[in-house]
C-alpha cells in the first residue's frame, strides 16, 4: 500500500528505555496483537462490527453514486444537519480532497460547497443560513438514532426554512441517512418522502464515514467515492494479515498499546503536515477518544481507561504547541501525518535579497520547507526523549485518503481488543444526551431530570457551604 508506517522513534534506542520500546518488549507481546486479530476477525464474522465490510458495498455505493447524478447542477450548497460521527466524516474527505473550506474555489452548481451545522449555537446557524439560498440548497439529515437532540432541532429550522420559499417541494431537497426500520427521523422520511440511505446496524457513527454517512455527501460535492472505496477495500485485506511486520494497524496498534500503558504515554498528540488532512485528524480525536475511553473492561471490571487524543497542524502548531511537547511533562506520544507528494510544489522566488533570513530559502519550495519542518521536529522531541513515529501517504487522493481512513479504523478497533474493552459503545456520551432529553421534556426521560434536579440541589448546597 502507497501508506509506510516509521516507528523508529518509539523505540529505546532512541529516546531511552523509560520513554520507548525494545525489541524484547515488543516480541513479548506479539502474540497479544495476534490475539486481538483473531478475535476482532472473529465478531466482525459473526455481524458484530460492519465497518470493515463497508468498502465492499458496491450496491449501496451504487445507490449513492445514481443519486448525485440525478441531482446533480439543481443546487449549489449541501448543508448537513448533524454532529460528531455524522459530520466530522465528511468535513475530513471534503477537506482531504478538495482543500480546507477558507481556500477552496468559488462555489457553484458545478462545484457546490458543503456547510455543516455540527452544533446549536444559535448565532453559528442563524449566520449559515443568511449565506445559503433554500433554491439551490440540498439538506442532508444525518442521525443514526435518529433522536440526537443537536440534529433533531437544526433539521427543523432548516426544514422550516425550505418549506417558507419552496412550499410543498421542499422535500425534493432534503436527503436523510438514518438507521433502516427505527429511529424518528426514519418514520419523518416515510412521511415526507424524503429520499433515504440506511446505515447498517453494526456500524457506529464514528466509523462511518465510508457508509452513507461519508460516502453521500462526498458525491454531492464531487468526490470520486468509487476510488474512496477501492483504497479503503485494499487496506482491509492488509489489515486482516496475521503478520505484524506487513499489517500496519495491527502493527500500529501494538505499539501505541505499549507505549500507552508500559510508558504510561496517556496523551495521544496527532500532527499531519498537511492543510487537508486537518480535518481527518479532528475526525481521528472523536475515533480515539469515543472507542478507547471507557470506564469497564469486557469482564465488567472498573478501569477508567483513555489516552486522550490531541490535534496539533504542522508546521503551525510548532509554534503553539512543540514547547509543551518538547519540555513539558513526559506524557505523550506523537504521531506525525506526512506527505510525500503534495498538488503542487510550491516554489519560492529565486532572487536574493541579500538578506540572509531571506536568501537560504530562495529558489526552495514550500514543499521542501514542510518537510523540513516535520523532520526536525521529529527530531527535536526525539533527543528530548519523546516517543514518536511517523504515517507517510504518497499523496493525497480519493484511493489513499480511502486507505488511510480505513487503517485508523482498523488500528483503534486492534488497540481496544488489546485493552480488552469494548470500542464500539459510548455511555459516556449516551448519559449527557439522556439529561438533555430530560431537561427539555422529552418523553420517557423523566428520571433524568429528576437526577439532574438532585445535582443542581447538590451545588446549591456545596455553594451554600463554601459561602458560610
Amino acid at each position: 500500500m502507497p501508506i509506510q508506517f516509521d516507528e523508529t522513534n518509539l523505540r529505546a534506542v532512541m529516546v531511552g528505555a523509560s520513554s520507548g520500546l525494545t525489541d524484547s518488549e515488543i516480541r513479548r507481546y506479539s502474540p497479544l496483537a495476534l490475539n486481538a486479530l483473531a478475535d476482532f476477525r472473529k465478531a466482525c464474522e459473526a455481524g458484530r462490527y460492519g465497518f470493515p465490510y463497508l468498502p465492499f458495498q458496491r450496491e449501496s455505493i451504487r445507490e449513492i453514486q445514481d443519486y448525485a447524478a440525478s441531482v446533480k447542477g439543481s443546487y449549489d450548497t449541501v448543508c448537513i444537519a448533524g454532529i460528531g460521527g455524522s459530520a466530522l466524516g465528511a468535513w475530513a474527505l471534503d477537506c482531504a480532497i478538495r482543500g480546507p473550506h477558507l481556500v477552496q474555489g468559488r462555489f457553484s452548481t458545478t462545484n457546490p460547497r458543503l456547510t455543516i451545522l455540527d452544533n446549536v449555537d444559535p448565532s453559528f446557524v442563524d449566520t449559515a443560513l443568511a449565506t445559503m439560498n433554500p433554491k439551490r440548497t440540498l439538506v442532508l439529515a444525518i442521525a443514526k438514532s435518529g433522536a440526537t437532540a443537536e440534529t433533531a432541532a437544526t433539521f427543523l429550522i432548516l426544514r422550516d426554512w425550505l418549506r417558507r420559499t419552496l412550499g410543498s417541494r421542499a422535500h425534493r431537497r432534503i436527503a436523510a441517512v438514518t438507521s433502516r426500520g427505527r429511529g424518528d427521523l426514519a418514520v419523518l422520511a416515510e412521511r415526507e418522502q424524503y429520499r433515504t440511505f440506511f446505515i447498517p446496524d453494526n456500524v457506529g457513527g464514528r466509523f462511518s464515514v465510508l457508509s452513507p454517512v461519508g460516502l453521500l455527501p462526498a458525491a454531492l460535492v464531487g468526490l470520486d467515492i468509487q476510488n474512496l472505496a477501492r483504497g479503503a477495500a485494499r487496506m482491509t485485506q492488509v489489515c486482516w494479515l496475521p503478520d505484524l511486520n506487513k499489517n500496519l494497524a495491527l502493527r500500529a496498534a501494538l505499539l501505541h498499546y505499549l507505549i500507552w500503558t508500559l510508558k504510561n504515554k496517556t496523551i495521544h498528540v496527532v500532527f499531519p503536515y498537511s492543510n487537508q488532512l486537518w480535518g481527518t485528524a479532528y475526525w481521528f480525536r472523536q475515533l480515539w477518544a469515543e472507542s478507547l475511553g471507557k470506564a469497564k473492561n469486557r469482564d465488567g471490571k472498573i478501569i477508567n481507561v483513555g489516552q486522550t487524543p490531541v490535534a496539533a497542524l504542522g508546521a503551525t502548531d510548532q509554534h503553539s504547541q512543540v514547547q509543551l511537547y518538547v519540555e513539558g511533562p513526559r506524557d505523550k506520544v506523537t504521531t506525525f501525518w506526512a506527505v510525500k507528494q503534495y498538488s503542487t510544489p510550491g516554489r519560492i522566488p529565486k532572487q536574493p535579497l541579500k538578506l540572509e533570513a531571506f536568501d537560504y530559502l530562495a529558489g526552495r519550495s514550500l514543499a521542501e520547507l514542510i518537510e523540513a519542518e516535520r523532520l526536525s521536529t521529529a527530531a527535536a522531541l526525539t533527543e528530548h526523549g519523546r516517543p514518536n513515529c511517523t504515517f507517510t501517504l504518497d499523496r493525497i487522493n480519493e484511493t489513499h485518503l480511502g486507505a488511510f481512513l480505513q487503517l485508523m479504523e482498523f488500528t483503534t478497533a486492534f488497540t481496544g481488543e488489546l485493552l480488552n474493552i469494548n470500542a464500539f459503545d459510548q455511555e459516556g456520551v449516551e448519559l449527557g444526551k439522556k439529561f438533555t432529553y430530560g431537561l427539555l421534556g422529552r418523553k420517557g426521560f423523566e428520571a433524568y431530570r429528576e437526577r439532574f434536579q438532585l445535582y443542581q440541589k447538590k451545588r446549591r448546597s456545596a455553594v451554600g457551604k463554601e459561602s458560610n
